[in-house]
């Protein structure tokens, strides 16, 4: 695997903008269980979200005059990088529908884990021993986040897991699918232009959500303001936060999937505590501080 330069030391500008992109990914998450309370479906959400999108990055290309030239081997693996997305986004939204905001971004934050599993099942990439330190460390978190014996929620374990468990299949479907879909692109379309890989990706899953809507009885808009509202603020939180991503950070020198943005659970367990009314208890907090610790640790690593 191609190894990343090392990485320079942060602007306050460039940090205030990857948190702020944060900040933006973890309200766009709060917003799409508003719109899910009321009324939208999961694939409405996510073809009103990526085609909007699409479109934008479709004018940063043709402002910023990009070129189109794609290779053979792009034209390959687009598509599949295009499905595992789709399928990933359905899986988030799904899972953001069922379970508390935070907890959903929690257990698809586990991704890491994924990826060095797809990368050392498929080319062979023997993951570095410091991150099979840290991925005991990560699921142990992730079972005290989601109180796998329901102690906190005084249901007992089985009546815990029968409200949480399609939920975490969600999001552990997300957190699988997103990883084989970082592997593939950094073997197969890493050399690709983001901005051009970017709206190919959005515009298949633009596609591919609408088919679902229309092969599952069509679109479901919101039956109330407080939907079109939650509609409207995902589309506008996730768009924006992808322009400022591939406009305003290249610029400042900075990657922009820099592990600061991985503060996002905490941003949409703030969020979703002040506008959903939810909760979880002290040792949930811990175990989701100590999954956010470790996925930062895996990504300030020296490399």
């Amino acid at each position: 695997m191609t190894q990343p330069p090392s990485r320079p030391a942060l602007s306050a500008t460039a940090f205030l903008t990857l948190l702020l992109i944060a900040l933006m990914m973890g309200a766009n998450h709060v917003a799409a269980r508003l719109a899910f309370n009321h009324g939208v479906n999961v694939v409405t959400a996510v073809s009103v979200r990526s085609g909007i999108t699409a479109l934008v990055v479709l004018l940063i290309l043709w402002h910023q005059k990009v070129s189109w030239r794609i290779t053979s081997r792009h034209k390959r693996f687009l598509p599949l990088i295009g499905v595992l997305i789709a399928v990933q986004s359905v899986c988030l939204y799904s899972s953001v529908a069922r379970l508390p905001v935070a907890l959903a971004l929690l257990v698809f934050n586990t991704y890491p884990i994924a990826a060095a599993i797809w990368a050392r099942v498929f080319y062979g990439h023997r993951p570095e021993r410091f991150v099979v330190m840290v991925m005991p460390v990560m699921l142990l978190g992730l079972a005290l986040a989601l109180d796998v014996m329901g102690a906190a929620s005084g249901l007992g374990a089985a009546a815990h897991w029968s409200e949480i468990g399609l939920g975490v299949v969600f999001a552990m479907g997300a957190s699988a699918t997103f990883g084989l879909a970082m592997v593939l692109t950094q073997y197969e379309a890493g050399d690709l232009d983001g901005r051009l890989r970017t709206f190919t990706t959005m515009a298949q899953v633009g596609v591919w959500a609408s088919l679902a809507a229309v092969g599952t009885g069509g679109w479901q808009l919101p039956v109330d303001q407080l939907g079109w509202l939650g509609l409207l603020l995902l589309t506008f939180l996730y768009g924006t936060a992808f322009t400022i991503m591939f406009t305003v950070v290249p610029k400042l020198g900075v990657v922009g999937n820099s592990p600061i943005m991985n503060v996002e659970p905490v941003f949409a367990l703030l969020l979703a505590w002040v506008f959903l009314g939810q909760a979880i208890a002290p040792m949930q907090l811990l175990g989701a501080a100590t999954v956010i610790g470790t996925v930062m640790a895996l990504g300030l690593r020296k490399r």
